[in-house]
């Protein structure tokens, strides 16, 4: 059975445990996509790129951005913060998050914690991730540059209907820019690479 693609921010400086971390999300069978956040400040930048859904965040990233964090809080009031803790901190700062959970917590605990956040996925996102031959055409238009009049002109449909493929490659990807859903294509061997560098090289020869 299919299921979301959750994309997951996680901002711990410690490679043990991001990494134990990492092995247990993965190991899980749910579809958790993992991204390892360096500060406050790249997780900023990289959400323009990526649907974030959970941030998993040291409350330690937090001393003396309490300010800035309430900031992105506001902003982006649909992504959900999870602190993960494994020393004391004032409640104070725990309570910024809709959740936390130790690092001395069972598997089943934090992903059953993670799993009643996002009230799991309902049947109507069952197709998630997975774009239709049109969804694909339009993709593999999108990652050799072509603008939506042009890929309406090629693929014989409007531009209005274009868009609104490429909105549905975002719903079900989790992925907004252009650069990201190259990745994606390559990744899932939509288009080699090796077609992709061909046509970087026809358009640096123009």
């Amino acid at each position: 059975m299919d299921k979301c693609r959750i994309n997951i921010a996680v901002l711990e400086s410690s490679d043990i445990i991001y990494e134990g971390l990492s092995n247990l999300l993965l190991k899980s069978g749910e579809h958790y996509y993992l991204y390892r956040i360096k500060d406050m400040e790249d997780l900023s930048r990289r959400y323009g790129d990526i649907s974030f859904n959970i941030a998993i965040i040291n409350p330690v990233a937090l001393q003396n951005k309490k300010h800035e964090f309430q900031k992105l809080k506001n902003t982006w009031q649909e992504l959900i913060w999870v602190g993960m803790i494994y020393s004391f901190f004032d409640n104070r700062i725990l309570n910024f998050f809709d959740d936390i959970f130790s690092i001395t917590d069972t598997s089943e605990v934090i992903i059953n914690k993670l799993n009643k956040l996002l009230q799991k996925c309902d049947g109507n996102n069952n197709n998630l991730e997975h774009l239709s031959e049109r969804e694909t055409e339009v993709l593999i238009q999108l990652v050799k540059g072509l603008s939506h009049k042009e890929i309406a002109d090629k693929l014989n449909i409007s531009i209005h209907t274009v868009t609104s493929h490429r909105k549905n490659i975002i719903e079900k990807t989790g992925i907004k820019s252009l650069s990201g859903l190259t990745i994606y294509a390559i990744t899932k061997k939509i288009i080699p690479l090796e077609i992709i560098s061909t046509w970087n090289d026809g358009k640096t020869n123009k």
